[in-house]
């Protein structure tokens, strides 16, 4: 095939390094882009480097941030003594969508996984001890909310087991069956855990 331009090839290969994104789609979005007028296209260009430059990591809870600390951890309406320990950034965004959890977050980055050799060094869990042995803190409930997979609930045992000798209340969120869903479609684990953590009525 013989390429009529070779700017718009190498976009379309750009393009395609995206998650989720093969070389068809990138084709598509590159043909978009090419139809949209030059300042659209520079704004985007701008929010992609900005994405890049000017994002850090909160020293707090190490969740991302245009300012350090994050607003989370500097607003005076969120409980400073409830802290939500999440594996990944994706986790907060989750949360914060429900308008349920009003403490802060921990994000650790990761969770134990053996097989990939990533131990408990590996992830923010120091930095969780420093956090509950802080004056300023003042951490009253830690609330594990990992995914429940091998590698979540190992994490989940080894900061639950790391954290006993601390004056703290340790919860996990509930795992269960989602609503909709039809029991007889459910996984045996799934059911396990629903049977469990089952509340009263």
């Amino acid at each position: 095939m013989l390429l009529t331009s070779e700017h718009l090839e190498r976009a379309i290969e750009e393009l395609a390094r995206l998650p989720g994104t093969g070389r068809k789609s990138a084709q598509r979005l590159a043909m978009h882009l090419l139809k949209q007028d030059e300042k659209q296209v520079r704004k985007l260009a701008q929010a992609l480097i900005d994405l890049k430059t000017s994002i850090k990591h909160c020293s707090i809870c190490f969740n991302i941030t245009d300012e350090d600390p994050c607003p989370i951890c500097r607003s005076a309406k969120r409980n400073k003594g409830t802290i939500c320990v999440v594996e990944d950034i994706r986790d907060v965004y989750a949360i914060e969508k429900t308008n349920e959890f009003h403490g802060r977050y921990h994000v650790l980055g990761g969770v134990i996984s053996p097989l990939e050799d990533i131990g408990p060094n590996d992830i923010r869990v120091k930095e969780l001890l420093i956090r509950i042995q802080s004056e300023d803190e003042d951490v009253q409930e830690i609330i594990l909310a990992l995914n429940p997979d091998a590698e979540g609930e190992a994490t989940s045992y080894y900061i639950h087991k790391l954290l006993k000798p601390y004056e703290v209340k340790i919860t996990r969120i509930a795992h269960g069956i989602p609503m909709g869903t039809e029991l007889e479609y459910i996984d045996e684990a799934t059911l396990t855990r629903a049977f469990n953590g089952r509340s009263p009525f």
